[in-house]
């Protein structure tokens, strides 16, 4: 039901968890329906890439592992962005 693109691999941070939550997608709390464990500050996900230029945009878009993102993502955001926050 997610029709979000999920192609920027990030290390999330608690700022990113609370600032996703805060815009209506609570990524830290576990939901058993669909085997989703909740995620905590240095686990790595794929997030919707509008939700990262958001983040980056306020100034707290988590780290990314740049080879683990998909070339789609380049559709909104800057190549130069997600190196500035490469992991690698």
């Amino acid at each position: 039901m997610d029709y979000g693109s999920h192609t920027v691999c990030a290390q999330v941070t608690t700022a990113f968890l609370e600032f996703s939550k805060s815009r209506g997608n609570d990524l830290s709390t576990p939901v058993p329906a669909y085997e989703f464990p909740g995620l905590n500050a240095g686990d790595r996900w794929c997030l919707c890439v509008s939700r990262w230029q958001e983040a980056f945009e306020a100034g707290i878009a988590p780290k990314v592992i740049l080879e683990s993102c998909h070339e789609k993502a380049l559709e909104i955001v800057k190549l130069s962005d997600l190196k500035q926050y490469s992991i690698n």
